[in-house]
């Protein structure tokens, strides 16, 4: 019975791993075409004011992030930071029913 719980659950967990992958490149291929859509653009109407370049750096900052989330490069907001956290919340919350009772 906790074999298949965990074969489960590990199941979820690289379901939702892929799904979060397919999402950041979702993400990228559209950063690439609206970025090459708006220096198209920019060039064509008013190559003399560069505009094309505030999106670009504003929404790279979030792919970055993204992808540091995503490809867990962020040590300090990992999985295992997430899973202590909500280890630790379940004990204090333990812990407080506890003393009600």
């Amino acid at each position: 019975m906790e074999t298949n719980f965990k074969q489960e659950e590990r199941y979820y967990f690289a379901k939702k791993k892929v799904n979060d992958i397919k999402g950041f490149y979702g993400n990228l291929i559209s950063y690439i075409l609206f970025n090459g859509f708006f220096l198209l653009l920019n060039l064509k109407n008013d190559p003399t004011n560069i505009w094309f370049y505030w999106p670009l750096f504003g929404w790279g900052i979030g792919v970055v992030f993204h992808g540091i989330r995503v490809f867990c490069y962020f040590p300090f907001l990992g999985k295992n930071w997430e899973q202590q956290k909500i280890k630790e919340f379940m004990e204090k919350e333990n812990q407080t029913k506890i003393n009600w009772n």
